[in-house]
């Protein structure tokens, strides 16, 4: 997301709309620092949509005889009071040179109707919804990007395995790891050297190697998982999530191109490749059969069974076995 100017913000609305936090905050945020910047000393006022009272709009808009710029920012403005909306669509078709009005709509129906008339007044929107998982590797890109780095895209998933799809643990990781790359690019060996010990990244790795088919290999990775204090809850997740993965692959309609079966499968691009070769050896039965495997151990770790340790094994086992299964 680009850095706005304070020519864009003032004397103007920026229309916050979705219910993603993370980019609604980043977008206030970057409002207020264009402001500041043009004026170190200008005020910042701050309030939600039910504390617009018919009086606060002018109170909150007029001239400072402290500052000469002000940002004013109004969350939650689904709880506007319908008898301020009229002076407020007045305003944002007028609106003052020297002040910066913010409005986040958190989404919902609630003061649905107001968005297409600040729309129509002239309020500049900008959408914040939650990104479906396939599209956070090119936003964790453009991370990179933003900091003057770079990352491919497997290397991107890679980090969103390891740190999870919250976006503001996300932007962290892309920070840290841009700083320590000093202009290099990140790649998948790095983000695996910082990220490694996490215990999601562990559950991948016995996921990936049962799915496979590597009892050895997956027993071995479960055991250095278990040592480590991994709670089998994310072993088993993650097994069940590769295997759902499977399934939709293999269930996808064939012919498709490389983007539209991505976004069916729900996957990045990279992926399917490597889904291709997971799925060699396995057949509908016996995707079906791990997948109950996977459901049975997930109860077992919350409490249905006394030793979590042995059924994050059987269920290892089960799903090798399964992968035989004509």
């Amino acid at each position: 997301m680009a850095k706005p100017t304070a020519a864009a913000v003032l004397g103007s609305t920026t229309l916050i709309t979705g219910t993603n936090e993370f980019l609604a905050e980043r977008t206030i945020a970057a409002a207020r620092a264009a402001v500041v910047h043009a004026d170190p000393d200008a005020d910042f006022l701050e309030l939600s949509g039910a504390e617009m009272g018919p009086s606060a709009l002018a109170e909150i808009t007029s001239p400072s005889l402290f500052a000469t710029l002000r940002c004013v920012v109004v969350r939650t403005l689904e709880d506007l009071p319908e008898g301020v909306q009229p002076d407020l669509l007045g305003y944002v078709a007028q609106p003052a040179d020297d002040v910066a009005l913010v409005l986040h709509h958190t989404g919902g129906m609630k003061g649905k109707a107001l968005l297409d008339k600040l729309r129509n007044a002239g309020a500049s929107e900008i959408k914040v919804q939650p990104l479906k998982k396939w599209d956070l590797p090119a936003w964790v890109a453009a991370e990179f990007r933003h900091h003057k780095s770079k990352i491919d895209a497997k290397a991107a998933t890679v980090l969103i395995d390891a740190v999870g799809d919250d976006m503001r643990a996300l932007a962290g990781a892309a920070d840290q790891l841009s700083g320590d790359a000093q202009g290099a690019p990140v790649t998948e060996t790095m983000v695996r050297r910082y990220f490694g010990g996490r215990a999601e990244v562990k559950g991948f790795a016995v996921a990936d190697a049962a799915i496979e088919g590597k009892e050895q290999e997956a027993l071995e990775q479960l055991r250095w998982a278990i040592a480590a204090k991994t709670d089998p809850v994310l072993i088993t997740s993650a097994v069940a999530a590769g295997l759902r993965g499977l399934a939709r692959y293999m269930a996808a309609p064939r012919g498709l191109r490389e983007n539209d079966l991505a976004r069916e499968v729900g996957v990045p691009p990279w992926k399917l490749k490597y889904l291709a070769t997971q799925s060699r050896g396995w057949m509908p039965r016996g995707v079906a059969i791990a997948i109950q495997a996977a459901a049975r151990a997930d109860a077992d770790v919350k409490g249905a069974a006394g030793d979590r340790e042995w059924a994050c094994e059987r269920l290892v086992i089960s799903v090798v076995r399964a992968k035989a299964v004509q």
